[in-house]
């Protein structure tokens, strides 16, 4: 007596000898069979050369589909995650146009990223252009500034090109180049290959001001003692 599965079995034989693989099979006989007994049933059957070479040529073409496909899946679901996030604190905006707050936000700012041993200025380094420009924006909507009191140092690798450099941080910054001391170039870099192209050095600030820096060091103190 003749197995019930034996049509079945003999189509799936003859799709195999053609050079489908199993994810093809199961789309083309339209029934959900397990890959094992696919693997199975398809065990003795003599492959050539060529048929091999058909199968892993399409495997792989299968795989690198199925991974554009979850690259392109993943990054909607991150560009809507991003979205969401966006969305749920675009409002802390508008709470900036009050200095009061905008002080807040420059005080933790310096806390984490600024030099707090030099108390005659303030000393604020970092080599991601918008942190600059952010710290920058702050301490100009704080406080009354004297552009004149800002200096900037970049330091860079060795084979960086330094007018290049000060082309970009003075665009960033609008800190005109007449106050940029001379660039540091960090000397363990001689003779190596910067693999980053989109480095730009690291930027620092000096703001000679001896009251913005007291003002910004007890700010964090303050909000501390007074919520504990």
């Amino acid at each position: 007596m003749k197995s019930k599965f034996y049509p079945l079995k003999a189509k799936i034989i003859i799709l195999r000898k053609s050079g489908k693989t199993y994810g093809e099979i199961i789309k083309i006989i339209g029934q959900k069979i397990p890959k094992s007994t696919l693997s199975d049933w398809c065990s003795k059957i003599y492959l050539t050369n060529k048929q091999k070479k058909i199968i892993n040529e399409r495997v792989l073409k299968n795989c690198e589909k199925g991974l554009e496909i979850a690259l392109i899946i993943n990054k909607e679901r991150r560009k809507q995650y991003l979205k969401s996030i966006i969305n749920r604190n675009k409002h802390l905006a508008l709470l900036l146009k009050n200095k009061n707050t905008a002080k807040i936000a420059l005080a933790m700012l310096y806390l984490g990223e600024g030099a707090k041993t030099k108390r005659g200025s303030l000393m604020f380094g970092n080599s991601n252009p918008f942190i600059i420009s952010l710290f920058l924006h702050l301490l100009r909507f704080c406080y009354n500034i004297d552009e004149k009191k800002f200096r900037c140092t970049i330091q860079c690798r060795a084979d960086q090109k330094i007018n290049k450099l000060e082309k970009f941080w003075t665009k960033i910054t609008k800190i005109p180049l007449s106050q940029f001391y001379k660039a540091r170039v960090d000397v363990r870099t001689i003779g190596k290959i910067s693999k980053n192209t989109n480095y730009n050095g690291v930027c620092r600030i000096d703001y000679f001001s001896a009251d913005i820096f007291l003002d910004l060091m007890q700010i964090p103190k303050i909000i501390y003692k007074m919520g504990s």
